[in-house]
């Protein structure tokens, strides 16, 4: 017989109740439990069953041996896990609708040479897959495709296939039928994911999900999800753009700020081998208010373009507004330069953009806004051969930043002619292609410039 119940979970972040709460204990968001009628059997017979019985070892009688990764023909992909899939590890991979999930993965599984994958789709037939297949001009002899949502049937035929890598598109339209409840509902995401976490451990296999995300951008169903994983990919872009962002949120395995880019197209996603490129645009003429930072994404140097326009407030209350940044350093960047320096910009209006699509953390990239601003504002253009790094303190000063040799390779390597960054910078003595002028206040940068 099996035992009927009603549980209430946090939407947000798991957490179970008997009776509906108006506030969650656990994460304090409010109005997040949904009721979830729950079925468990006395006997679990279905899904993955484990034969394995641990013993408590001491940690010098636990040996240990590199990880053989297999290192996929994606470079990109490769670069964002830390130098390939770890066998037995689990990959979580969220992104808007249409954004390119299922054909990443779909390219990556049909690239395969020597691995045996199995791609399990809960949200599209067979002929989809293979429309989608054609589509982008590839074919596998060790791809397999099933179309199956019931975990229960997925472990029959792993165990007649024996793959070495485990695709789920996606992990909210899987469901096991020890509960009761609805997929994608909170415990049956729990649920399913815990029992691909045994499998994956246990059989060193690579299992990679496709999860959802719900309105506020984060993946959809508990926050437990993304605690359970090993590693967290999340593929950004705009639709409206060709260029599609793979980024690293969390890695047990490697570097959790890495960078993957692609470019979108009829025949699928292509790889970028230079980011740079496509991040600056190219023009016939200067034009103020445009700004060239170096900055550095996981082991990526990257140069990017920094767009501003600052012009009269015309309803009294100026604006601020970013694209790519955080807005609340520009406007901690404004008031330095109004109390510091004495530029008047309070009663403007200032508008930042990063071009390409992508946002940005570093602070490194703060000399480089600054040059922005003033640059529109005077409306005097910089040189299109002169590129930034450096960050801003509350005092006016140009601190150092961190791996200032790369940024310097990198900016020498596109073509600049001269970087300007701190004094108080200290690097190896190269002999770099490119002229390096070390500055200490923002003032010596501006009477540099203009």
């Amino acid at each position: 017989m099996s035992k009927k119940s009603s549980i209430f979970y946090c939407q947000n972040c798991g957490t179970s109740s008997s009776k509906w709460l108006g506030k969650c204990p656990s994460c304090n968001q409010w109005n997040t439990f949904v009721e979830e009628r729950t079925s468990k059997k006395e006997s679990k017979k279905d899904g993955y069953v484990s034969n394995i019985k641990n013993t408590p070892k001491l940690l010098n009688e636990i040996s240990y041996s590199s990880e053989n990764r297999i290192v996929t023909r994606d470079n990109e992909l490769n670069r964002v896990l830390g130098g390939g899939i770890v066998p037995g590890s689990l990959i979580l991979l969220g992104g808007d609708p249409g954004i390119g999930k299922s054909t990443l993965l779909l390219q990556f599984a049909l690239s395969s040479k020597s691995k045996k994958i199995l791609y399990v789709s809960g949200e599209e037939s067979e002929k989809q897959i293979k429309m989608r297949a054609e589509r982008i001009n590839k074919n596998s002899e060790h791809c397999y495709i099933l179309t199956e949502t019931s975990t229960n049937n997925i472990f029959q035929e792993i165990e007649k296939i024996q793959p070495d890598i485990l695709i789920i598109d996606s992990i909210q339209t899987i469901h096991t039928s020890y509960l009761e409840s609805a997929p994608g509902s909170v415990s049956q995401i729990r649920e399913c994911t815990s029992e691909l976490i045994k499998f994956a451990k246990e059989t060193s296999t690579a299992v990679l999900l496709i999860g959802h995300i719900n309105k506020d951008g984060a993946i959809a169903g508990p926050k437990v999800l993304e605690h359970m994983v090993d590693t967290v990919l999340q593929f950004e872009g705009d639709r409206n753009h060709v260029y599609r962002i793979l980024r690293t949120i969390k890695n047990r395995f490697g570097s959790a700020s890495e960078l993957g880019v692609y470019e979108m197209s009829g025949n699928g996603l292509r790889q970028v081998t230079n980011p740079s490129e496509i991040l600056i645009t190219e023009r016939d003429e200067n034009t103020s208010g445009v700004a060239i930072a170096g900055t550095i994404e996981g082991a990526r140097p990257l140069l990017v373009e920094i767009q501003s326009l600052v012009s009269s407030a015309v309803y009294g209350t100026p604006q601020r507004s970013t694209t790519g940044f955080d807005t609340r350093r520009m406007n901690m960047l404004l008031a330095v330069l109004e109390k510091r320096c004495g530029f008047r910009l309070g009663a403007k209006d200032v508008f930042l953009n990063i071009t390409g699509g992508i946002k940005i953390d570093d602070t490194a990239i703060d000399l480089a806004v600054v040059c922005s601003i003033l640059s529109s504002d005077q409306d005097v253009p910089l040189d299109n051969q002169i590129c930034f790094a450096g960050e801003i303190g509350l005092s006016g000063e140009i601190r150092a930043v961190n791996r200032i040799d790369q940024r310097i390779s990198e900016a020498g390597k596109l073509g600049y002619k001269k970087i300007i960054i701190s004094k108080y910078n200290k690097f190896n003595s190269k002999d770099f292609n490119i002229e390096i002028v070390k500055c200490g206040k923002i003032e010596e940068v501006f009477r540099l410039l203009f």
